[in-house]
């Protein structure tokens, strides 16, 4: 027998593959029944996500950036304690004058998020330094933009989750079933706009849900609820009346989406949006 093709080895190489093909299996048999039933999502009997179609709206302009949206997210969904778990946060986005003679219309965006937007920049704590920001008179422009889930139409995390934990719900959420997630990751880092975490408890995917045992009981999510100036508009298309403040919104505003160019076609929407917001 030539070097390096040992029985001992071929046997080896046989069980990983058998191995592999047992795992497989095990996987597409999960993900087969995840998709027959809206499993595990805390919606009430009879619900019947078919009769909805939820959106979320935000209003860039209207964005005061007092983090109370993100508190009252931890708050409603268990989020764990630590400034680097969260559902939704708000960034603030800082824009300087452009240096004389530049001939640019603007000079450099400045991101920051203390805390997920429940922090001012500046007032940090232990585990996060201090920001440090630009002085007044070179500010050219600032605003704030609430971040969650995107609830893309093509996600690219229910692609590639391997035993269809994450997945598609009629009504377009996104939603994540605890009890068939492996926390392999997968969706973490295939979504492209970094709405996901491991929670350190339950060591399964977690992300925003729209607060999804609120709003199948006819109630707002968490976010919008607390809201003080109404930044965040959310609805039901299948369900609202003409006058409904999400088709008001739609009507009266042009409206964008993050990352337009991958092609994942969010269902949560923005308007005043700047170029600069990544």
């Amino acid at each position: 027998m030539k070097p390096g093709f040992s029985r001992r080895r071929i046997l080896g190489n046989l069980a990983g593959t058998l191995g592999a093909i047992a795992t497989f299996a095990v996987a597409k048999k999960a993900k087969a029944a995840v998709q027959k039933v809206l499993v595990t999502s805390d919606a009430p009997k009879g619900y019947d996500p078919h009769q909805h179609q939820w959106l979320m709206a935000i209003d860039v302009d209207r964005c005061i950036g007092c983090g109370h949206c993100v508190e009252a997210c931890k708050r409603e969904n268990h989020v764990p304690e630590e400034p680097w778990y969260f559902r939704t946060w708000i960034e603030r986005y800082v824009i300087t004058k452009p240096a004389p003679g530049s001939a640019q219309s603007r000079g450099e965006v400045f991101v920051f998020s203390p805390n997920g937007g429940m922090r001012k920049p500046g007032e940090g704590q232990p585990k996060e330094p201090p920001v440090d920001l630009p002085p007044k008179e070179e500010v050219q422009h600032s605003f704030f933009v609430p971040k969650l889930c995107n609830l893309c139409h093509h996600s690219p995390c229910a692609q590639v989750c391997p035993v269809g934990a994450t997945f598609d719900a009629p009504d377009g959420t996104v939603l994540v079933d605890p009890k068939y997630c492996i926390g392999c990751g997968f969706c973490i880092q295939a979504c492209p706009y970094g709405c996901r975490f491991l929670n350190p408890i339950t060591k399964t995917a977690e992300k925003c849900t729209l607060c999804y045992h609120r709003i199948t009981r006819g109630l707002k999510p968490a976010c919008v609820e607390v809201c003080p100036t109404q930044a965040r508009i959310f609805g039901d298309m299948k369900q609202a009346a003409p006058d409904d403040p999400i088709r008001q919104f739609f009507q009266n505003h042009r409206v964008q989406c993050l990352k337009p160019h991958l092609g994942t076609e969010p269902r949560v929407l923005y308007a005043g949006l700047d170029k600069e917001v990544r």
